[in-house]
């Protein structure tokens, strides 16, 4: 199955899956036991997972090993593509510490900064913005991660998209606008701690959407 024939929504999941199979001890796994370990529902589940592998039977499940190389090969995990973060503050730097990335296959190759001074954190060049564009065409990267200021963020964005980044992971506090040719992906995690923060000190109060 190839990637372009999937929804957005689906492809939103597949990571999901992957971190899931990949626990499985299992020769087997079951559309029910991924949708219960993920707590998501079953029937979606099943129509996601029949979408990329057709290697299920029915009441059985997929063999576990199948199922994980494909949801690999549909996320283009296969090789490895490179990345650039924009912003090497303390967010910025946290995110270079990272590790994660490498198992979802995605590198940092460099970082962007207004203060860039051709240093380096953790073995990644700080480079200044004005060198984004041709470094990106340079190594061909299309992969950015927006970790500036709210104030900064839409002239960042705008940087990103003129140096040929088509996915944007946004950590900045603030919603970017860009082509319909580019994808961004929001994280705020300030947001996020709110609503940890309303549901956890209000237990019970808090009613689960449909």
């Amino acid at each position: 199955m190839q990637s372009s024939t999937l929804s957005r929504a689906t492809m939103g999941r597949l990571p999901l899956y992957l971190q899931f199979v990949r626990t499985v001890k299992t020769e087997m796994v079951s559309s029910a036991a991924v949708a219960r370990g993920l707590g998501l529902g079953e029937v979606q589940v099943r129509k996601d997972l029949a979408s990329i592998c057709t290697a299920g039977m029915p009441k059985v499940g997929y063999p576990s090993d199948r199922l994980r190389g494909d949801l690999e090969k549909v996320l283009g995990m296969q090789h490895t593509e490179p990345a650039v973060i924009v912003g090497a503050g303390r967010l910025g730097r946290a995110l270079m510490e990272y590790d994660g990335f490498r198992e979802y296959g995605m590198e940092i190759s460099a970082a962007f900064d207004i203060s860039g001074t051709d240093e380096s954190h953790e073995g990644i060049p700080i480079l200044q913005m004005d060198q984004m564009r041709r470094w990106c065409l340079l190594h061909d990267v299309h992969l950015g991660i927006l970790a500036v200021p709210a104030a900064s963020a839409q002239e960042a964005a705008n940087a990103m998209v003129n140096s040929g980044i088509t996915g944007i992971l946004n950590f900045a506090p603030y919603p970017v606008h860009v082509p319909e040719t580019v994808t961004v992906r929001q994280e705020n995690i300030a947001l996020s701690l709110a609503y940890l923060k309303m549901t956890a000190c209000t237990p019970g109060q808090m009613k689960e959407e449909d």
